[in-house]
């Protein structure tokens, strides 16, 4: 297969390439230049095809996946991060942390927090019809999510992010879970603290419209893909608001409607 023309022109070897300088900068804890230089800026297929190969070789080091995230579906992070869609990536067990915990600095590159509605499925969701995905939560909770970049400086296009597992970091779960009848998750108001700071605001319409909606595009988008949402997954629907850096010994606490608070500190290990 080497040499091979995977999608859109993009080669094997390009694919390979992207893999290894990714796997090289979570390894060694160093930022790498852009991989759109390899696979290109907006070559979709290719940009999944990394995130793919990345995942196996995550979980072949004994990582197991638990869910996935909806990536970019706020406008006002779309502004920030210099891209213009959603996407997705996967979510594994060593990224959960309980709210409260404290979350070694070390483990991360260029963080950014934001604060969004994470689901949980009850039941797979084989139908993404918004009737049947929304039968298939369970519950959900308040969640902060600390994206990461292994791309230097964040100078990141739509390929990168998507090659790079939707640039994921760990991601905070709440204590307080509520399920779809008793409250309306477009109808939420945020508001992130950073060391009691308020550093973010906006609401559950500024993703996707409605966290539902984003829900929604990612059943299909994993249907597509032919790996579809199953019941336990943690689905991080997506930022409600603006994203804000983190820096050693930050305290991040977001407050989303009544799902309540959820709140993390980040330590730099040593």
């Amino acid at each position: 297969m080497t040499g091979s023309v995977v999608t859109g022109g993009v080669g094997r070897e390009a694919i390979e390439a992207a893999v290894a300088r990714l796997d090289r900068a979570a390894v060694e804890h160093v930022p790498c230049a852009p991989v759109a230089d390899l696979i290109g800026p907006s070559d979709i297929d290719a940009a999944y095809a990394v995130q793919s190969a990345l995942t196996a070789l995550r979980v072949s080091r004994g990582a197991r996946v638990v869910g996935r995230k909806i990536g970019l579906t706020s406008p006002a992070v779309q502004r920030q991060v210099g891209v213009d869609r959603p996407d997705f990536g996967v979510l594994f067990d060593d990224m959960n942390y309980a709210s409260g915990a404290t979350v070694p600095f070390g483990r991360l590159l260029q963080p950014r927090a934001e604060a969004e509605i994470a689901f949980i499925l009850a039941t797979d969701i084989v139908d993404p019809e918004p009737a049947a995905v929304r039968a298939a939560v369970g519950s959900a909770v308040a969640a902060i999510e600390v994206v990461d970049s292994r791309v230097a400086d964040w100078r990141i296009r739509i390929t990168d992010t998507v090659a790079d597992n939707a640039s994921s970091g760990v991601f905070v779960l709440g204590d307080r879970h509520l399920t779809l009848d008793e409250f309306t998750p477009a109808d939420v108001s945020m508001r992130m603290l950073r060391n009691g700071v308020t550093a973010s605001t906006g609401t559950g319409r500024a993703c996707l419209g409605d966290p539902l909606s984003a829900l929604a595009w990612l059943a299909r988008t994993a249907l597509d893909f032919g790996d579809p949402l199953r019941s336990g997954d943690i689905v991080l629907s997506g930022a409600l608001g603006p994203l804000a850096p983190i820096e050693p010994g930050d305290v991040i606490q977001a407050e989303v409607g009544p799902l309540g608070p959820v709140t993390a500190t980040f330590e730099k290990e040593g």
